[in-house]
């Protein structure tokens, strides 16, 4: 609290003796902000700025962009695990909890294309994809050979103690639009989507659209392509059809300047 002086005039008496004015020095108190005032102040001017930034969409376009630089992460690693341990590698993507994590299959595994069940060829690891499975081994009626079984790896060794911590989420409000690879009989826009990886060198073709919430804007959408013998990715703004063969393409890509 500021205490600033006042003064008023100097007595002075008419010529009658009477007090025609006098002078006291007073003190008056004068207010100023307090800590917690400013400090308030300094809170609603970050929350109005913040409401700017995220009406803007910066902050969603951000957490797309870090959601892709992850899900490339995953790509490269898988690439390199199934390469240096000579097994199957598989990224899983469950399009319903926008989860993706790895995993390591028991024995080799070949792909079959244009599969409808989902799992391309592995065993069932949800309860529809083994009704899809059922579904299938109903109508052919013969013989068929094992499934690879896989199961959840952590390909840095990070979080052993706790295999729950696996599964990463995407950045919040993120969503997979819809995932194709080349084993797919169609896009998958539900359930879980699998790309594999195998000792070779090579994976799929895929491509993998991630929206911000439910939108259906292309500005609100990118898509990653992975090419399948280096297994590069490549990011496009907007929604980009899969292509199920681009015979030529694809030693081009090994110098991709787009590809990470």
């Amino acid at each position: 609290m500021a205490i600033v002086e006042r003064r008023e005039p100097s007595v002075t008496f008419d010529r009658g003796g009477a007090i025609v004015s006098s002078a006291r020095a007073t003190r008056a108190p004068l207010r100023a902000m307090t800590l917690i005032e400013v400090l308030i102040v300094l809170a609603i001017v970050a929350l109005m700025m913040g409401a700017v930034v995220m009406g803007s969409g910066q902050l969603a376009s951000s957490r797309l962009r870090h959601s892709s630089t992850m899900i490339a992460g995953a790509v490269r690693v898988a690439f390199s695990r199934a390469t240096s341990t000579s097994k199957s590698i598989r990224l899983v993507m469950d399009l319903e909890e926008s989860l993706i994590w790895l995993e390591e299959g028991d024995q080799p595994h070949f792909v079959q294309t244009k599969d409808t069940t989902g799992t391309g060829g592995a065993s069932a690891a949800t309860v529809a994809e083994k009704t899809a499975l059922e579904e299938s081994s109903r109508i052919v009626k013969g013989p068929t050979a094992p499934r690879t079984a896989f199961h959840e790896i952590d390909p840095m060794g990070l979080v052993a103690s706790d295999p729950g911590k696996v599964k990463k989420p995407l950045e919040r409000g993120i969503k997979f639009r819809e995932v194709q690879t080349a084993h797919d009989d169609q896009p998958r826009k539900s359930g879980r989507a699998y790309l594999y990886f195998w000792p070779g060198g090579q994976t799929e073709r895929a491509s993998i659209q991630l929206s911000i919430g439910n939108s259906n804007s292309d500005k609100d959408t990118i898509t990653l392509l992975v090419s399948p013998l280096t297994g590069k990715i490549t990011v496009k703004d907007g929604v980009v059809e899969f292509e199920p063969s681009m015979d030529g393409k694809d030693a081009s890509e090994r110098d991709d300047p787009g590809a990470f």
